[in-house]
């Protein structure tokens, strides 16, 4: 198993505030792993560490043998990294249609198009949704989003906060087994 994620004594935070000390963690290709704490312990600072949106102090952050410290996030997207934040992860004025067309802004038209239709297939409840504002959809429906539009980028590594907070069960289970399906198509998740 090729090793996609290799984190080394990682010190991260939010401006002057250090909330990361020394994280080591490593994700082999074809894994699901889960980062479990309690509120406030690091997890989504972790993410947003790895993604380069959270301060970066030092230490080493590896994506398939190549160091990317510090790298803007849309380097990480073309280098195969896709990430869904917990919260704000859709554009609530802007419809279905164009916050999954978001996700693929720098691809031609035929591909966009392909990625779209496939993200539609993996999650069939927003087709009859494409030309309503994302404001109008529910949290489960917007989780859904989310994750397609992450998926236009075709990822092979794809970092997820919290994707079943907040989700009634019903959006939970459909979430999860979604999740699992990715895996199960060579994303690493």
């Amino acid at each position: 198993m090729s090793r996609v994620l290799e984190i080394t004594d990682l010190q991260a935070g939010y401006g002057s505030v250090q909330i990361l000390y020394g994280i080591d963690i490593h994700v082999d290709e074809g894994e699901f792993v889960t980062i479990i704490g309690p509120n406030g312990c690091g997890k989504s600072t972790l993410i947003k560490a790895i993604f380069g949106i959270a301060t970066y102090y030092s230490g080493g952050v590896k994506y398939r043998g190549t160091e990317v410290s510090g790298w803007r996030t849309d380097q990480l997207v073309n280098h195969g990294i896709a990430y869904v934040p917990q919260v704000d992860n859709v554009f609530p004025s802007l419809s279905v249609m164009e916050n999954l067309q978001m996700g693929g802004n720098s691809l031609d038209n035929s591909t966009l198009n392909d990625r779209i239709e496939r993200s539609l297939e993996m999650f069939p409840d927003l087709r009859d949704r494409v030309h309503d504002v994302a404001a109008s959809l529910s949290g489960g429906e917007r989780q859904m989003l989310a994750i397609s539009r992450a998926l236009i980028s075709n990822p092979s590594f794809l970092l997820l906060d919290e994707p079943t907070a907040a989700l009634s069960p019903l959006y939970q289970q459909q979430i999860i087994e979604r999740i699992d399906s990715l895996r199960e198509q060579g994303i690493t998740v």
